[in-house]
């Protein structure tokens, strides 16, 4: 009986000899030194690919006191997580980023009981900083956390306690301001809102661009409703809505997927959209595009700003100078509810 011998691995000795180089410069080209020359550079790379060198990425680790990887915290239950096309699509624009990067991602899902346990994971030396996305008043110790690695938030976070937070975000004012403009335009003159969580900055945000709107039209807030940003709120405060007997010809619903719930229950009662009343809210996504009659609308650039939150907290971690707010354009979508 024979016995084949696997092939040796490349290792950072055969790269140096094939490259014409020392051991110490390999691993200077290797672990990204600014000291090495164009000419080192090239020569090691040519090895590196000629061989297949593979860096062992323990030693990188111990070398340049990094793990090479980045969290991304999303403080929800898991049934919200899957249920919302907006966490795809922004962990989409982190992935295509890093995938340019020698970094890896790290997904965590922390429902408020794993909050403690998610907080001892990012401290203690497993990832090299933390995106977190869809936070919430009460999750006032990511703001804190941001003493111990580099956060970068997605949306404005709503604790003051903590260093001033980096984030990533759209003007929600001006765009629900911009958005309720549409119904005003058409007509509509007694509109109401489904508004988001009031212990989220867009909920808020959302909110005051609503009503300066109306304020600049000389119009009444008739009656504010809030949900949560599912379909699900979105259709229990349309029926808390009709059940109150307010008189409406509008609606700003806060989320695409709070307006299809309300929708949903306007189509059960009999009432027409845009006929009886009109409807406009916010996202893009297939809950708006779906809807019937589709929605007027405003897109986000989610993808671009996972993108745009990869690529600032990676600056943090390198010791750049970053802005600490980063603001994305945003577009209305005309369509025919409005």
């Amino acid at each position: 009986m024979t016995t084949e011998m696997s092939p040796q691995a490349p290792t950072l000795e055969m790269v140096a000899a094939a490259a014409g180089v020392s051991r110490s410069t390999v691993s200077r080209v290797v672990n990204a030194s600014p000291n090495v020359t164009a000419e080192a550079i090239a020569a090691v790379s040519r090895a590196i690919d000629e061989l297949g060198y593979v860096p062992n990425r323990a030693a990188r680790i111990l070398a340049s006191r990094r793990t090479f990887s980045i969290a991304l915290v999303i403080p929800e239950n898991t049934a919200k997580f899957f249920a919302d096309p907006y966490f795809a699509t922004v962990i989409q624009g982190v992935a295509m980023y890093l995938s340019g990067t020698e970094y890896t991602l790290t997904l965590l899902i922390a429902a408020e009981n794993d909050a403690e346990k998610t907080r001892r994971y990012l401290q203690a030396g497993n990832v090299d900083g933390a995106i977190i996305l869809s936070h919430h008043s009460d999750d006032r110790s990511y703001v804190a956390l941001a003493r111990s690695i580099p956060v970068v938030f997605g949306g404005r976070p709503m604790s003051a306690e903590g260093p001033n937070p980096y984030y990533v975000d759209v003007d929600n004012v001006e765009a629900s301001r911009e958005i309720t403009t549409r119904l005003i335009a058409a007509g509509r003159t007694r509109i109401v809102s489904i508004a988001g969580p009031a212990n989220m900055g867009a909920g808020l945000d959302r909110l005051e661009g609503w009503q300066r709107a109306l304020k600049a039209a000389g119009l009444p807030e008739v009656r504010i409703e809030r949900g949560d940003f599912t379909p699900a709120s979105g259709a229990d405060a349309m029926r808390r809505l009709l059940d109150s007997g307010v008189d409406f010809d509008g609606v700003f619903a806060a989320s695409a997927q709070m307006a299809s719930g309300a929708l949903t229950v306007l189509h059960e009662r009999g009432i027409r959209v845009p006929e009886d009343v009109g409807m406009v809210t916010i996202d893009n996504d297939y809950f708006a595009q779906s809807a019937v009659p589709p929605l007027t609308t405003i897109e986000q650039p989610t993808i671009e700003v996972g993108g745009k939150m990869a690529s600032v907290l990676l600056r943090l971690i390198d010791g750049e100078n970053v802005d600490r707010v980063t603001m994305m354009p945003v577009k209305v979508i005309e369509r025919t509810s409005a």
